[in-house]
């Protein structure tokens, strides 16, 4: 099983900084692409930022300048640093990870999904 959890949530002021850090756990043989999506009151969840193993990075376009997302491959770990915030970026985040795992029929992928994250920034 694996399981990703992540931390960081909070309650900042606009123009204030977060981070977010999201841990995979379990029986990992590998991860490929890493990522942070978020879901805001009444819309659908979008996409935040993703980045490849080989640190590859894509972002939107309205958290281009503003947001930096990492990995630590050793960790299993994906951060979000999160600079300027906005009223608007105040949603639930969810970080994602394509995790390979070592099957008895061989090596397997499989996308999972943590929890989400609240992140709250006030006007």
């Amino acid at each position: 099983q694996v399981q990703l959890v992540e931390s960081g949530r909070g309650l900042v002021q606009a123009g204030g900084s977060l981070r977010l850090s999201c841990v995979a756990s379990g029986s990992i043989f590998s991860i490929n692409d890493m990522g942070w999506y978020r879901q805001a009151p009444g819309k659908q969840r979008e996409l935040v930022a993703t980045i490849t193993r080989r640190d590859s990075t894509n972002y939107a376009d309205s958290v281009k300048g503003r947001f930096t997302i990492s990995r630590d491959n050793a960790k299993n770990t994906v951060y979000l640093q999160m600079n300027s915030l906005k009223p608007e970026d105040t949603a639930v985040y969810y970080c994602n990870a394509d995790v390979i795992v070592d099957t008895r029929t061989g090596l397997t992928g499989m996308d999972h999904w943590g929890r989400g994250t609240l992140v709250n920034v006030s006007s």
